[in-house]
């Protein structure tokens, strides 16, 4: 994939959130959503959302992160085809890619 900018890379867990929809998630650090959102907060759009590209594993896609004020951080939401594809488990470290 093309026009890839600046390049993060950092290792978490995946969880699921409680509500109705049951969404995947990884919750980017702390204090690398602090640098993203100080050097790119111009670039968001609604609700916080930037647009990326992830890679965890082999998989590569388009996506985007949203700044969650609550837990002050971005949140990337995890597809279920890539959970599947990357055997993802809730708790479980996972290195993730990703460019803004």
């Amino acid at each position: 994939m093309k026009s890839k900018k600046i390049k993060y890379e950092f290792t978490t867990k995946p969880w699921q959130y409680t509500g109705s929809n049951s969404w995947h998630f990884v919750s980017l650090p702390k204090k690398l959503s602090k640098e993203i959102r100080n050097a790119l907060k111009a670039e968001e759009e609604g609700w916080g959302r930037l647009r990326a590209i992830a890679k965890i594993g082999n998989s590569e896609w388009k996506t985007a992160i949203w700044f969650d004020t609550k837990m002050n951080t971005y949140l990337l939401p995890l597809k279920a085809e890539i959970r599947k594809k990357e055997i993802l488990e809730i708790g479980k470290d996972v290195k993730t890619l990703l460019w803004i």
